[in-house]
This record gives structure tokens, sequence and C-alpha cells, in this order.
């Protein structure tokens, strides 16, 4: 595959790291020692920089095999037929097999809710899969049963007709009732296991919010995504000075009342169905984590 540098003077493992998705700064360095990245058919290695609108020549290795182990996990199904399967995912329930988490995810669930019946598009080790949710955000996630259907989903995605609706509770009180975020996100420059609203080697993003409702110190806002960047919600609030109640990445480190995760809940997808164009909206409660804080707040 190839990779174009936009700008120059970056580390070539931070830019293989910041470009190809699931590769670390030390795989990054790996494929450099292995002569993997080469410019002009030159092996390079990591410390060396790149050179704005330079192509850079990479060659992956071949994924292992992973078997993935069907399990009869539980799964809430809000919506299925026989291109398209909606779930309602817990918090804290990882979504793709990664290391330390092989076999009790939601795609070994998936496996074998659906058999031989899932789209190949995203790799073995993500059948189905559309689009993302984090481990401890909850709600809706739409899988795919074929590759038609994955397609046809992934161009929604792209030209943002697929609308993904989540509420969250953030810190601090708003004046306005509503607004749009526009800051483009990319990884952030010191600690490379968060992201941030930055113009290097980053990408736009677009979250627009509304409150639903106020709590002195805490709100409730409803946010829907233009964009599907990484962390996007998490990282917008953040940056607008609002972060997520319990997101100990963006926000406070410590717990705050009892949330050691974010309040964060994917509530409502409208997307065409793939196979007969209608459009359709599924929803779903707030799940009683949600509930619980919010009656906290409303007894404050």
């Amino acid at each position: 595959m190839e990779l174009q540098a936009e700008e120059s003077g970056i580390r070539l493992d931070v830019f293989l790291s910041e470009q190809l998705e699931n590769i670390s700064r030390s795989a990054a360095q790996k494929l450099l020692e292995s002569g993997a990245v080469t410019l002009g058919g030159k092996p390079l290695r990591k410390q060396d920089k790149t050179v704005a609108g330079a192509a850079y020549a990479v060659v992956l290795p071949e994924l292992r095999e992973v078997s993935i182990e069907p399990k009869d996990l539980p799964l809430d199904v809000v919506y299925e037929d026989g291109d398209v399967l909606v779930l309602n995912k817990p918090k804290g329930v990882v979504v793709h097999p990664a290391p330390g988490h092989w076999d009790d995810t939601l795609v070994n669930a998936l496996m074998f809710h659906c058999r031989n019946s899932l789209s190949g598009i995203n790799g073995e080790l993500r059948p189905g899969i559309v689009h993302r949710i984090d481990k401890d955000t909850s709600g809706l996630l739409i899988v795919a049963k074929n590759d038609f259907a994955h397609q046809a989903l992934a161009e929604q995605l792209q030209d943002h007709s697929l609308s993904r609706t989540y509420v969250a509770i953030v810190k601090g009180g708003f004046r306005e009732d509503e607004g749009t975020i526009d800051a483009p996100i990319g990884r952030h420059p010191i600690d490379r296991k968060k992201m941030a609203v930055t113009d290097r080697n980053s990408r736009p993003a677009v979250t627009h919010w509304r409150v639903l409702e106020r709590f002195g110190p805490y709100t409730l806002v409803e946010c829907r995504l233009e964009t599907g960047r990484t962390h996007q919600i998490r990282v917008h609030m953040a940056h607008i000075h609002h972060p997520i109640l319990g997101d100990t990445v963006y926000g406070s480190p410590k717990p705050e009342l009892g949330q050691s995760s974010q309040c964060l809940h994917a509530r409502a997808l409208r997307f065409r169905h793939p196979r007969t164009g209608e459009e359709i909206t599924v929803t779903c409660p707030m799940p009683e984590y949600f509930e619980a804080v919010l009656k906290k707040l409303r007894t404050q």
C-alpha cells in the first residue's frame, strides 16, 4: 500500500502509527526494521523524517489466521432482517476480538447468533461490524449480514446519511441550547493512546449538540454525529470544556458521582435499508446505569 505525507519533519514510526489502523508505534518500528517501508525503492529507518508530498510504500505482513469461536452470549437485538441487525450493546462489552479479549466479545456472540451470515468486508476479526462503538459506551450498533448490505451502509456513513444520535451527561452548564462543534481530530501529539483536536495529521470532525436537561454543574445533552472519528464525542465535548461525566481519559482522572467510565449512550440510528431503500429508525431506552445517574442529579 502507499501512504502520502502531508507535512515534513514527522518521525516515520510516528507517521505510520497515525496512518495505519491498529498499528502501534512499536509495531511501526518493526515494519521499518524489517525493510517493509520504502521511498523510491530505498528502505527507511524509524528515525527518518517525513517529507511533505512524498509517497511511502508499505508492505504489511499477512494477518495470522485467528479462529473466532462462536459463543452463546446474550444479545439485545433491537432490529433484525435478512440483511441488517441492530444491537443494544451494554457498557463494558468489547465489540471485536483483540489482545486480552479473544472470546468474550460481541463478535463471538454474533458468530453464534448469525452462524455463517455476516459480511466479510472488515476481515475475520470484525465480521459484520460497520461502525465503531467504544467498550464503555452503551447503545446501538449496526451489523451487516452480507457484503452487499455492508457496502451500502458504509456508503451511507461516508455521505453522512446514516444518522447516529447519542445522549451524554457532561460537566458544566451551557448558555446556548444547541450548537455545532467543527474541529478536526487526530492522534494526540504527546499521548499516542488518545485522540485530540489538532491540525496535524487530522481528519474533519463535526458534532451537533443540543441541551436536553440542566442540573447546575452537569447537563444532559444529545449529540448527533456528522462524521465518525475515534472518540469523537468525548474529544469534542472535552474540547469545549464540557467533558463527559466519568470519562477519566478526556475529563477528570478521578471518578465522579460513582462513574469511572463515560456516561455516553447511542440512543438512535436512522438509515436507508440497503435492499429496499426504506428509511428505518431504531431507538433504545437509556440503560440502568444512566438512569441511576440522572435520578441522582434530579434529586440533588
